[in-house]
């Protein structure tokens, strides 16, 4: 069996991880730590975890990381994941990242929004963790930039469309709304329930640090600089991502080509679901699941091509992305952990 650690298992992407890591045949879960809870057991912090999970947390201490797992998942904050990422890779461990701190191509991008990379040297060996687009990198990496969960949902549906040049890269509208433990499990008087309960708002308009992560991918697709309007949306739903996305379509190009372009690009793929002509994506059907469900329509009236993608925020936007690579890395099936189907209500 792997042995996996997860780092920083008490916030809710970790919570996410160690929930699916107890379901998979192939992995034993070793280590969780936690700073704030170290001592505690596992299952007080997340009861619904009773008799599933009997571990304690550890301390983030690298040396009790690296005596007891094979793969180490960082669910840390931004900015933390870096300080522990070059003891791991020197210990011969594999690593998949959920934070922003390896994502990144570009330093510049990256300390713009973030803060100076103290090991940027690693940046460049980092597999950017978006199995679907770049799986057969994923599979000799040591140290994955697992995507965030807004690119995740915009990149799936748009890059193999840039790629065809089938929509013109400088009209992209992203428009997306997420649930709210996409802000993390920190309370906040933003995440407070009576300021999110029947409360719907955008928010960081013009300066989301989801933008330029978005836009590096986007641009390394269509090998020239993309610009992006991108506006994030909270709403009041515990998890749950929807994304509607619009561009202009590229002359001569109609709504039967966008579907062979996605057809082709996704066949095969075991967690892209593509919907039927007058059918559109909604969060439940993915809940609790890795699948991304994209829809689309041509717009009659303006031509502009409108696509839809839904994801679980917590899965394929974090957690489940991060086993799937996991998987790839480790030659085992890809869907191993992750083929649980979502409730019908």
């Amino acid at each position: 069996m792997l042995r996996a650690a997860v780092i920083g298992a008490s916030g809710y992407a970790g919570a996410e991880l160690v929930r699916i890591l107890t379901g998979h045949s192939r992995v034993s879960l070793s280590v969780v730590t936690s700073r704030q809870y170290a001592g505690v057991a596992y299952d007080s912090i997340y009861p619904a975890l009773s008799g599933v999970v009997g571990l304690n947390c550890d301390d983030n201490d690298p040396a009790t990381v690296c005596d007891n797992s094979d793969v180490v998942f960082l669910a840390l904050p931004h900015k933390v994941s870096m300080g522990m990422v070059p003891a791991l890779l020197d210990a011969g461990k594999r690593v998949v990242d959920l934070s922003a701190d390896f994502r990144f191509k570009s330093r510049d991008a990256y300390e713009a929004h973030y803060q100076p990379h103290s090991c940027a040297h690693l940046m460049e060996r980092s597999v950017y963790g978006l199995c679907e687009r770049y799986g057969s990198q994923v599979v000799s990496a040591d140290l994955i930039g697992n995507p965030g969960c807004y690119p995740t949902s915009v990149l799936l549906p748009l890059l193999p469309l840039i790629e065809e040049k089938l929509v013109d890269p400088a009209t992209i509208i992203a428009d997306c709304k997420s649930g709210v433990s996409g802000a993390g499990r920190g309370a906040s008087q933003t995440t407070h329930f009576c300021h999110v309960n029947e409360s719907f708002k955008a928010y960081k308009v013009g300066g989301h640090r989801h933008t330029p992560e978005i836009e590096e991918q986007l641009s390394r697709c269509a090998g020239v600089p993309v610009k992006i309007t991108f506006v994030p949306h909270l709403v009041p739903m515990t998890r749950g991502m929807e994304s509607t996305v619009y561009a202009t379509l590229s002359p001569g190009v109609d709504d039967g080509r966008i579907r062979q372009c996605l057809e082709s690009a996704y066949r095969g793929t075991p967690f892209i679901r593509l919907m039927p002509r007058g059918r559109f994506p909604d969060t439940l059907h993915v809940r609790g699941t890795n699948f991304c469900d994209i829809g689309w329509v041509v717009d009659p009236g303006s031509g502009r091509l409108i696509l839809m993608s839904v994801i679980d925020n917590l899965v394929k936007g974090a957690a489940g992305q991060a086993v799937q690579n996991m998987n790839l890395m480790f030659g085992f099936d890809e869907t191993t952990g992750l083929d649980g189907v979502a409730y019908p209500l």
